[in-house]
This record gives structure tokens, C-alpha cells and sequence, in this order.
């Protein structure tokens, strides 16, 4: 066992102990669009879906996946899902070679190319699943088992 001897004690430094982040209203707005307002709640509940979504189609940490949307209210949502999942989040115009899907809408599709997966937010299949998936906040089941031993 190893025991500190007091000349080494002299060089110690107490690390102030962590303050509770202040709770954000959820009714608070997040961003406003040209034709709408985002609360964070509705951020919030909103990646979640996303989040899922992208689990789902086999996204996990640290991948990049490329985010190619024009609305800025659904660019939003898209980079906090990626974030929630430990991914990383490209734009379009940045993206490199390496990146295997991306989050896009109809109107933005024609600038994503065939060679990734693409989740089509507008999609009516990709909605489907959005509207049936949980908001709830993800939980350690609910990340790949490679985010959880880290």
C-alpha cells in the first residue's frame, strides 16, 4: 500500500465540488422558424425520436453522418439526435468520403447523392416510425453496448 507522504500532500489541490446544472424551462424557445417556434421539450422529445430512428438504421458512436437539410427547426432536431447517440454530425457541404448515412428531407435530397443511406425526415415511411417512436429520454438500453463500456 502505497502512503502519501506529507511533502507530496503540499502539492495537492482540492477540485471545488460539481454544481447542479440549472433546470431549462421546457417551454422556453429554442429556435424560431419563419413559420414556427421549437420549445426545448419539443427539442427534447423530438431527438429523441430522431435518435432512435437513427439507432434503429444501425447508426452508433462516433460515426459521421451527414446532415443535409435546409430548414433550420429539422437541422436542429438532426444534429441534437446525433449528438444523443454519440455520432458526430457533417454538413452536406463538408462531408467526406467515409460517412455511411445521412438525415435529409425531399426538397434537400436532390444534393444527397445514392452511395449512403439516407433517412427522408418527410418520408412517409420514415414518419410512420417516427410518430409510433418513443420521445422519451434515451436510457443505457437504449444505446449500442460499445457507447455504455466507454
Amino acid at each position: 500500500m502505497h502512503t502519501m507522504t506529507a511533502p507530496l500532500a503540499d502539492h495537492l489541490h482540492a477540485v471545488p465540488a460539481a454544481r447542479v446544472a440549472p433546470e431549462v424551462d421546457p417551454n422556453a424557445v429554442a429556435l424560431s422558424g419563419l413559420d414556427c417556434d421549437i420549445t426545448v421539450g419539443e427539442l427534447d422529445s423530438w431527438s429523441n425520436r430522431l435518435a432512435r430512428l437513427l439507432l434503429q438504421d444501425g447508426a452508433g458512436p462516433g460515426e459521421r453522418i451527414v446532415i443535409a437539410i435546409d430548414a433550420p427547426i429539422e437541422e436542429l432536431v438532426a444534429q441534437r439526435a446525433v449528438a444523443k447517440i454519440g455520432a458526430v454530425a457533417v454538413p452536406a457541404g463538408r462531408s467526406a468520403r467515409g460517412e455511411r448515412q445521412g438525415i435529409t428531407t425531399r426538397q434537400s435530397r436532390r444534393e444527397a447523392d445514392g452511395i449512403m443511406n439516407w433517412l427522408v425526415l418527410d418520408d412517409r415511411t420514415t414518419l410512420r416510425r417516427y410518430l409510433t417512436g418513443s420521445d422519451a429520454p434515451l436510457g443505457a438500453t437504449d444505446l449500442p453496448v460499445a457507447r455504455r463500456a466507454a
